[in-house]
């Protein structure tokens, strides 16, 4: 039985169960997706590696990393696509990517997380794309996402949107955000994270299987290639969720 501590009610899949001071937070009208200079960019690399090498402490150390199938990706370390993920760790869904790829990522996310303690400020810096809510700024976003994968690059998104933390369920989410691979026309991989009992230690470790690569159908028209792929992520997450086999937080529905 969890303790009390340790449940958490929730009234729609929705919910927010880690927020930030600024959870409200807009991206100013001149904000800049991509380094203006090329010093500039290299010194984001730089930065973007360093954080690399000490999360490594992190994901490791405290979360008890664990990467299944990560050979698929091996096919495609000089190539572009894009990776989905659930939302179950608000800084080790930050650190884990760079551990699973070992390349340098880019992940879209919402602008409240560059106000997160900690992280937030160094999340510009190391590959972060958040969304914006303006029209002209989504054209800007846009075309730094494409400018992403025409770099090979992998980008993230984490279509739950919501951090759950330790959540080992998978939570319905829309096909919106696959018009990015369909747009770009580059496959996708799943990183399902699970949690799995230890040992010892009441922390149970971060277990996370790679799936992929799944290719947009290029003969259904646009909209049902992005269903398609929404579809064929969000089985492969079902599936791989089975793994998990314990519930460090027990997430259970409010009463109305």
């Amino acid at each position: 039985m969890a303790e009390k501590e340790n449940i958490r009610y929730y009234r729609s899949f929705t919910d927010d169960f880690v927020e930030s001071k600024d959870q409200n937070y807009r991206l100013p009208e001149d904000y800049r997706w991509i380094q203006p200079t090329a010093l500039k960019e290299a010194w984001a690399d730089f930065l973007y590696f360093l954080t690399a090498t000490l999360s490594s402490v992190y994901t490791y150390g405290h979360l008890h990393l664990k990467v299944v199938n990560r050979k698929v990706l091996k096919p495609w370390r000089k190539k572009a696509y894009f990776f989905y993920c659930n939302h179950t760790q608000p800084m080790g869904d930050v650190f884990s990517p760079m551990q699973i790829t070992r390349r340098r990522i880019y992940d879209i996310c919402a602008p409240s997380n560059l106000k997160v303690p900690f992280v937030g400020p160094l999340l510009p810096q190391i590959g972060a794309l958040p969304i914006p809510d303006t029209l002209s700024g989504m054209v800007k976003f846009t075309e730094a996402v494409s400018t992403r994968i025409r770099q090979r690059r992998p980008v993230g998104i984490f279509p739950e949107a919501h951090v759950w933390p330790y959540y080992t369920g998978i939570r319905p989410f829309p096909s919106t955000s696959f018009n990015y691979p369909v747009k770009e026309n580059v496959p996708v991989f799943v990183f399902t994270t699970t949690y799995q009992k230890r040992r010892c230690g009441k922390r149970p470790a971060c277990v996370i299987y790679v799936d992929g690569p799944f290719f947009p159908d290029s003969s259904l028209p646009r909209k049902e290639r992005q269903n398609a792929l929404r579809d064929k992520v969000y089985e492969t997450m079902l599936e791989r969720s089975k793994n998990s086999n314990c519930d460090y937080i027990i997430y259970k529905p409010a009463e109305k």
